[in-house]
């Protein structure tokens, strides 16, 4: 190698270095207060509670998560088709502290690494907020706050599950195809396939989102060799992540497409939750703002039977008024930037999710734990909407208020039913 090629070479890593980690003293301050805060969490159920893993619970114990079975198998390969390489590494890694053994220890070392991976996603949301948008430092740490307390970011952060690392990859993602957008540079191909193979792996459904930034590289509807290569590109990603998930299934392929049929079945299937409140209570309000818990007895159909623990649909008007509240924000950034490249690949992302469980019903009934997929996108379209409005101070302060009072009644709000929850440890999983 060259001495121009291993220059170009460091470079390189050393920007890629800056975009995924902490790049400056007071990021890195960030980085460790989140990491303080939810490692305070996490090590305090991991080391007093058996919720985060017990070998006799495969899936459910609280709020539909699957930790055991993501933990010793990545998961059904229909839905999550390469996260058993990402989760053999990570048990093994958790063995190496408890002496292989899956005791208090090995949770605490799950509930870490989960940690380490919400902790890093937030740094991310702020690098975006302060190198994309250009936001101030006071409106970039509200709307930072605000994501901090969602109900997706307080669960994912102790949580060993496949959304914990969709969170940090999807949002790695955006920032970096943002860094791309703004510099009018192509994405390559081999970051579209590590892309691909680490978001699309952990959920096959969000391999779609890889390829939403590519529409927005410069005039390549309007050039057919700009066009054609972003062509290339894709098929050169979607060969590495099919050829790997052939490779994981024995290439029978055909028995996963039998499976997917059975899955959609079976999590599509309408329930009686009325389909607004489903949408309304789990789909948007269940990812940011805790609901009402309910305990029901399951069991692991070999004989162990334990309590598990679901949310329930909001029972008071004060929280379906929040979340319209976030929602009417969202949208006004979205029809205010409508024009705004960053703007539209983050909502195209966004719609992918409700098409595939709001319109579909795929999920819908425990949609409460799909936020680590598109729940980003919120904190970040409220920035674009502060942005928007640079130019008004009026309209600035109004927002900066709703955003407070918003954060108030959030904070409040998980603070208590986190609160429940432990009481919940504390009579079943001591």
């Amino acid at each position: 190698m060259s001495k121009f090629s291993t220059l170009v070479f460091k470079q390189k890593f050393a920007d890629l270095l800056k975009t995924v980690f902490p790049a400056t003293k007071f990021e890195l301050l960030l980085f460790a207060l989140f990491l303080t805060i939810y490692g305070f969490l996490g090590t305090t159920i991991a080391l007093n509670y058996r919720i985060i893993f017990d070998d006799r619970i495969p899936w459910d114990a609280y709020f539909s998560f699957d930790n055991r079975a993501i933990v010793m198998t990545g998961g059904g390969f229909e839905r999550h088709p390469l996260s058993i390489y990402f989760f053999n590494w990570m048990r093994e890694f958790a063995y190496l502290f408890s002496g292989g053994k899956k005791d208090e220890i090995f949770r605490l070392v799950l509930a870490w690494c989960s940690n380490f991976a919400v902790s890093l996603s937030l740094i991310q949301i702020y690098k975006y907020l302060k190198n994309i948008i250009a936001l101030p430092k006071k409106i970039s740490l509200l709307i930072l706050s605000f994501f901090a307390f969602f109900t997706t970011t307080i669960l994912l952060s102790f949580t060993p599950e496949t959304y914990t690392y969709t969170l940090l990859f999807l949002v790695l993602f955006n920032y970096y195809a943002a860094l791309k957008v703004r510099k009018e540079e192509k994405i390559p191909a081999v970051a579209l396939a590590l892309a691909g193979i680490s978001i699309g792996g952990l959920t096959v459904t969000n391999l779609v989102k890889v390829y939403i930034p590519l529409l927005f590289e410069k005039n390549i509807f309007k050039n057919w060799r700009k066009f054609g290569n972003v062509a290339g590109r894709v098929i050169l990603s979607l060969m590495a992540f099919i050829l790997l998930f052939l490779y994981r299934i024995d290439f029978k392929y055909l028995n996963f497409l039998d499976k997917s049929e059975q899955q959609y079945e079976k999590f599509s299937t309408a329930k009686k939750t009325p389909l607004w409140d489903m949408i309304g209570s789990w789909f948007f309000g269940g990812n940011m703002l805790f609901s009402d818990f309910a305990i029901r007895d399951y069991h692991n159909k070999k004989g162990f039977f334990y309590k598990a623990l679901f949310m329930e649909v909001y029972h008071s008007w004060i929280p379906y008024v929040f979340v319209v509240i976030v929602l009417l924000l969202v949208f006004w950034s979205y029809f205010r930037n409508f024009k705004n490249k960053y703007v539209q690949i983050l909502m195209i992302s966004l719609f992918v999710d409700i098409v595939i469980h709001c319109i579909l019903k795929f999920g819908l009934h425990t949609s409460y734990i799909y936020g680590g997929h598109f729940v980003f996108v919120f904190p970040l379209m409220i920035g674009w909407l502060f942005y928007s409005y640079e130019n008004s101070p009026k309209i600035l302060t109004l927002l900066y208020s709703t955003v407070v009072i918003l954060l108030v009644y959030l904070a409040l709000n998980n603070i208590f039913r986190m609160q429940e929850f432990f009481l919940f440890l504390n009579q079943y999983y001591i």
